[in-house]
């Protein structure tokens, strides 16, 4: 934790995420985090949207998520990582470069790399904070990129699941 010019205390991720696993809700109530938004334990859902300064009816479904992956938080360490080179490196044998390979082409066609960088940082940090997660649900399996960053535990090639059933 620091304090910021005007006297007021800024939490890192990791002050937060050890304010979290406290006992102590007060402190995390208090939380003052970085982009100035100050905890609210009654902030209703309605709210969201002026919060994040989105004005969601002007824009088109593709100019909002642009937007929201702009308002990402993601260090840029990660913004700039080379995910597919990743992705590819974790590769055993010539069958998995291969769909490695189709799959990362998927992504990429719809603009999706950033989502597997945040991923990516999102599973670094869970592993970092020794959180549990699942082993995979859903659709989500069926992708062996997912499978590589360690989002799930399925490998979709083992069990022959194809990617169209995620990426349709």
């Amino acid at each position: 934790m620091i304090t910021d010019k005007y006297g007021q205390q800024v939490f890192t991720e990791q002050d937060l995420f050890d304010l979290y696993m406290s006992d102590s809700d007060t402190k995390l109530k208090n939380a003052l985090l970085s982009d100035s938004i100050k905890f609210d334990p009654n902030l209703e859902i309605k709210n969201i949207p002026e919060l994040l300064n989105y004005t969601v009816s002007n824009l088109s479904v593709s100019e909002f998520d642009i937007q929201c992956q702009n308002n990402w938080f993601i260090p840029d360490e990660y913004k700039d990582f080379d995910i597919a080179k990743y992705v590819l490196d974790q590769c055993n044998n010539e069958e998995e470069l291969q769909r490695a390979g189709t799959e990362l082409l998927m992504y990429q066609e719809r603009d999706m790399m950033i989502l597997l960088c945040y991923l990516k940082y999102l599973v670094d940090t869970m592993r970092k904070n020794n959180i549990v997660w699942g082993v995979g649900r859903g659709s989500s399996v069926a992708s062996f990129v997912l499978y590589l960053i360690g989002v799930h535990r399925i490998n979709s090639l083992y069990y022959d699941l194809s990617i169209d059933e995620f990426l349709k």
